[in-house]
């Protein structure tokens, strides 16, 4: 056969192939759109719609060698898939899932998305179950290799009536919609802790990784709702056991708008295979290597403590130390010193038991925080039991002779502490003050319950030396308390009163005890503010509403958040404003254990109460308040987040 004869067949041939219809998409399938980046189509879980309210489906992107699509936050440049649905039939709008990204550095430059073969997971609701779904998707997306190609794609998928049997497309959208991140449970993964370190150009974010398998190189990426900075390629130490990473992610020069510290942001970590995504909330960390930047919340520590003595919860407890510095009048001065010597030590090594307990609770993954104690019945009965104990020693009516390990009798029969007594003393004031949280004590203890046990040690011992300042002063200077008048029959009185004030801190704690045993909240008066349970979940859509949302973090235990509530939160203007249109008034109650409530307290970097927030449309992640509040912060803040964007 000829040349002429052979391509005169073949032409025949390519013409008959060409005659030949395309090729029928797959049952839960579209065509495939093809370009010179690759192909995309769009595909079900199911061959037909069933009698679901919702149905999965997955745009489908099979890219060439070399090119890559983006990420929801695609980095420095590019944008991510675009996806109109205008015109699909019984098709609400579905809800794309992003899978884990991967990151591209080119000249510098950052960017966040996909390489290879990646469905994105649509969670698409069906208006009228049962009905035909008839979807219609514009896509819009950026396609890079050297050059960047914008893309458009139309696409059209049917799912009959009928059984919702999987498609042979079912699989891959499950294999990339285990690749979405969550809260990293599942891959044993776990975020610790996030901390701003650094100011301006120097700001960072700091992560902190745990794992149970071995990580080989987590990544991460950052995106702040409220603009707040662009950040540039993270930093990665390793722990030696490679369970551990501390993620260091710095802020881009000058794009820094406001601190990082108390600003919300979405995390996601990714390594390899596994991933988790979390909103966190930054709180103030120490620079690696800042000795100054360390003894500086050290001092704010030391602070925070000398003010808990001023502490109602504290008070009742020092009348006894009161009564023992009366009894030293005309006393020795030696004996003055260690007495005082002793309490403080009391007070201290309670607050290094306390750190102690932190860690353990922390490391064993529950949640911690000041003063969780008063929300076990167990430990409110052995106090009320130990405080009925002492008024009854203190009032002579009901006298209870105490164990010579505790009191023995000096001179003219009056009562004083032994060494232990009084370092037992100290300890029993440093549990009393656990419900009670002042100024400066919240953002110390913040800074310690997200750190490492090392901080926690060193932050709660400089909390107990604050505390015990009052009694090192005595000790230094005895004569304070020996020029004291003598012991003598006019303390009697004061006994009593003392023992007053014990009985009703035990009285304070059956109103505690009396709701935990029975189930609900001894409630009280609220201004007329008509409170809602505490949900989370439902901020966002009330703020999205224009609405503007208070929350109160409270407990019954809590004998701050009880002044704040008396002195600020349901009176006058506060209490009004409150209760106005367009306000929505949030209780979550702490005064038993609630896991949701402490995930609450620690996105903000907080772990103890009171606390209060603030959410509106010009605050959609809250405005946190002080520990304790005023009225001119409380309406400065509702003002600020009410006002529109």
């Amino acid at each position: 056969m000829g040349w002429t004869a052979a391509l005169r067949r073949g032409l025949t041939v390519l013409g008959l192939l060409a005659c030949l219809p395309a090729a029928a998409a797959e049952p839960g399938a579209s065509d495939w759109a093809s370009s010179e980046s690759g192909q995309v189509r769009l595909i079900a879980a199911t061959v037909a719609v069933g009698s679901a309210a919702s149905v999965r489906l997955g745009l489908h992107l099979r890219l060439e060698s070399g090119w890559k699509i983006y990420w929801r936050t695609p980095g420095d440049a590019g944008y991510p898939p675009k996806i109109d649905w205008s015109g699909s039939v019984n098709l609400g709008s579905p809800i794309i899932r992003w899978p884990a990204p991967h990151r591209f550095v080119l000249s510098g430059l950052q960017n966040h998305g996909y390489v290879g073969e990646v469905v994105l997971p649509l969670d698409a609701p069906v208006p009228v179950p049962g009905k035909a779904v008839a979807a219609r998707a514009a896509v819009d997306f950026l396609a890079c290799a050297q050059i960047c190609v914008p893309q458009h794609v139309d696409l059209t998928l049917d799912l009959p009536t009928g059984e919702a049997l999987p498609s042979a497309m079912a699989h891959d959208i499950d294999r990339f919609n285990a690749l979405v991140p969550g809260d990293g449970a599942r891959h044993g993964l776990r975020l610790e802790t996030a901390e701003a370190v650094g100011t301006g150009n120097a700001s960072t974010l700091r992560l902190t990784l745990t794992a149970t398998a071995p990580l080989e190189n987590p990544d991460a990426f950052v995106e702040d709702a409220e603009d707040i900075a662009t950040f540039d390629q993270p930093r990665l130490r390793l722990s030696g056991d490679r369970l551990g990473a501390v993620i260091e992610v710095p802020v881009a020069p000058h794009t820094l708008k406001k601190p990082l510290a108390g600003s919300a942001m979405r995390v996601t970590v990714v390594d390899e295979a596994r991933s988790l995504e979390a909103v966190v909330v930054p709180v103030p960390g120490v620079e690696d290597g800042g000795a100054t930047a360390l003894l500086a919340m050290m001092a704010v520590a030391l602070l925070g403590g000398l003010i808990l003595n001023l502490m109602p919860c504290v008070l009742p407890v020092l009348s006894i130390k009161l009564l023992g510095v009366l009894g030293h009048g005309g006393g020795e001065r030696g004996h003055v010193r260690a007495s005082f010597l002793a309490s403080a030590a009391g007070i201290v090594v309670s607050f290094l038991a306390l750190a102690g307990l932190a860690v353990a609770v922390k490391e064993a993954g529950a949640a911690v925080g000041w003063g969780i104690q008063f929300q076990q019945p167990g430990f409110i009965v052995a106090l009320i039991l130990l405080l009925a104990l002492f008024s009854a020693n203190l009032w002579g009516a009901f006298e209870i002779p105490m164990p010579t390990w505790l009191l023995n009798r000096q001179s003219g029969g009056v009562p004083h502490h032994t060494l232990l007594g009084h370092f037992l003393s100290g300890a029993f004031a440093t549990v009393l003050a656990t419900p009670c949280s002042a100024p400066f004590l919240g953002t110390a203890i913040g800074f310690a319950l997200a750190r490492g046990p090392g901080e926690i040690v060193l932050i709660f011992t400089a909390l107990g030396i604050g505390m015990a300042a009052p009694f090192l002063a005595v000790a230094v200077w005895p004569d304070a308390a020996l020029r004291m008048p003598r012991p003598g029959r006019w303390m009697v009185t004061v006994r009593k009163a003392m023992g007053a004030a014990l009985a009703g801190t035990a009285i304070w704690l059956l109103t505690i005890l009396a709701p935990q045993l029975v189930g609900g909240s001894t409630g009280g008066a609220d201004g007329g503010i008509p409170w809602r349970p505490f949900d989370q979940a439902a901020i966002a859509g009330l703020v999205a509403e224009g609405r503007t949302v208070f929350v109160d973090v409270t407990a019954d235990w809590c004998i701050t958040c009880k002044v704040n509530k008396a002195a600020v939160i349901e009176r006058g203007e506060v209490a009004a404003r409150l209760s106005a249109a367009g306000v929505v008034a949030m209780k979550a109650d702490w005064t038993r254990p609630d896991d949701a409530i402490a995930r609450y307290l620690a996105s903000f970097g907080r772990f103890g109460i009171p606390f209060d927030a603030v959410y509106g449309p010009a605050a959609p992640e809250g405005l946190a308040l002080s520990e304790l509040l005023s009225a001119s912060e409380v309406m400065t803040a509702l003002d600020a987040a009410g006002k529109a964007r």
